[in-house]
């Protein structure tokens, strides 16, 4: 029986899920690691500790099964996004890397807007934003000219452990495809966005399929883990891309929304030309030669988190919604907009804030609670309605991960906002399962991805629409999409006096 390894790097830690070829998860282990915030708004990490995570974590799944030594047969990884390492000429990291969630990059955001908008859109389909890497490497040209001038090689927070792994560098089409660097159609770096901002292609890693083989681990780290035969390394792909595939989002018509502390709205799309003029991210998928739109609500989890540490603190979140059922749709008159630290889709507005609007002397904590989720929704729902009147999407299944996923009345409430079936999963192992899948499908266990996915992926909740509230609800969002017009003004001059 051959096995696979998937690594998911994430912000906090380092998760390793070990997965028999018939897609049963055997082992699992993980690691974490300090997040650095030298500054408000400032957020890094020392990649050396992503290292030592991933070292920790096969090791203590060597241990755990001891017929990986004879019997695993590749290594693939799903990372954070958009996350910047430098490296030196002695493969050193120069800097700590400045992750995703780091905001220190507004004027480079509006630097490249300004100077290439037209071409970063065409070319990359998005616009630059403060997550992205080419923000962050115009701030060290600007702010840290010694540490560019000593910059060799660039690379996003998974290569560079399959740059340990194998002294190779490389990195997939699917986060290459958040860099701002990728002509997406074309396949390959952007000629002239490289010259537009002084890049050399020289420090950017040649590019793969994220089931494409990078090579094999090296002698020196083989014999360390006690390895037996040769285990190849394979590319891996973005957090978000892994997700999907581990979600079973490899055909038109899928969809799946996911809710943690953030939430997105993903759907798979057949070709690179659709344009969403970057009121959606479009980024290469985890399968080859597909993309994925995606659309993000920045406090969705957040949301809700917010909300029972400010009404109801220390209350289970099971006890706080349990009452969410009995109200009917539109929380009798009470809408929630969950932008308490700003949005992104479909109002990219760091100042806005969110609201409940019609309070009523009988609304209670249920009718509040009903209105936090509809509102986490109805904000998901914007990137659904984008693309259904941009690329002309049905949606015939949409999977719900994440804290979405745990509360069956928010899965009724999911299934009647985007009328849609929703499906859950029997087993939900997030990109970790997706950069496992890509392990198996790159050494040749799977043909493709979706008979990948028909192995690896069960589902097991299904919630259809209740017409009813399907037709309620229509009329609600309609209503909900008014108030970001109608506070938008008010929340800016707010801003100046917080």
């Amino acid at each position: 029986m051959s096995y696979v390894l998937g690594l998911d790097l994430g912000t906090s830690a380092l998760k390793g899920l070990l997965f028999r070829q018939d897609g049963v998860l055997v082992g699992e282990a993980s690691a974490e690691y300090p997040l650095l915030t030298p500054k408000p708004g400032y957020s890094e990490q020392n990649p050396v500790e992503w290292k030592k995570a991933a070292h920790k974590v096969i090791t203590e799944l060597v241990t755990a099964h001891t017929e990986m030594k004879k019997e695993l047969i590749g290594i693939s990884f799903s990372g954070q996004m958009h996350s910047l390492v430098l490296l030196d000429d002695q493969n050193e990291v120069i800097r700590p890397a400045i992750l995703w969630n780091d905001v220190r990059t507004t004027k480079q955001c509006q630097e490249i807007m300004e100077k290439a908008g037209e071409q970063v859109l065409k070319q990359t389909k998005n616009i630059a934003l403060e997550g992205f890497t080419l923000p962050k490497i115009l701030w060290v040209q600007e702010n840290e000219p010694e540490n560019w001038a000593n910059v060799r090689h660039l690379m996003l927070p998974k290569d560079y452990l399959s740059f340990w792994l194998t002294g190779k560098y490389s990195m997939d089409y699917s986060d290459a495809a958040g860099t701002l660097l990728l002509d997406i159609e074309n396949k390959q770096w952007s000629e002239e966005i490289l010259t537009q901002f002084t890049i050399s292609e020289e420090v950017l890693p040649t590019l793969y399929e994220s089931s494409g083989e990078v090579g094999e681990i090296t002698e020196s780290l083989k014999k360390e883990f006690g390895f037996e035969q040769e285990v190849k390394i394979y590319a891996g792909g973005a957090d978000n891309a892994c997700a999907a595939l581990g979600s079973g989002i490899v055909q038109e018509g899928a969809g799946m929304v996911s809710i943690g502390t953030s939430g997105v709205f993903l759907s798979f799309e057949n070709s690179d030309k659709v344009d969403y003029e970057g009121k959606l991210h479009l980024f290469s998928h985890s399968v080859k030669d597909k993309v994925y739109s995606m659309g993000v609500t920045l406090a969705a989890g957040n949301s809700l988190s917010w909300y029972r540490d400010t009404f109801a603190p220390g209350q289970a979140f099971g006890e706080l919604l349990k009452e969410v059922g009995s109200v009917k749709p539109g929380a009798d008159g009470l809408l929630f907009t969950p932008y308490i630290v700003g949005e992104r889709t479909p109002h990219t507005d760091s100042q806005i804030r969110g609201s409940f609007v019609g309070i009523d002397t009988h609304h209670r904590l249920k009718h509040f609670g009903r209105s936090v989720l509809e509102g986490i929704t109805f904000s998901l729902k914007d990137s659904q309605e984008i693309m259904e009147t941009t690329a002309k999407h049905t949606f015939t299944k949409i999977v719900s991960v994440g804290g979405g996923a745990k509360n069956p009345d928010w899965l009724q409430m999911q299934a009647d906002i985007f009328d849609s079936t929703i499906v859950t999963l029997t087993t939900e192992q997030g990109p970790g399962m997706g950069a496992a899948m890509l392990a198996a499908i790159g050494s040749g266990l799977f043909s493709d991805a979706q008979s990948c996915v028909e192995t690896f992926v069960s589902y097991d909740k299904e919630i259809t629409p209740i017409q009813e509230n399907v037709e309620a609800y229509k009329k609600i969002y309609a209503i909900y999409k008014q108030v970001y017009g109608a506070t938008a003004d008010v929340c800016h001059q707010l801003a100046d006096i917080r």
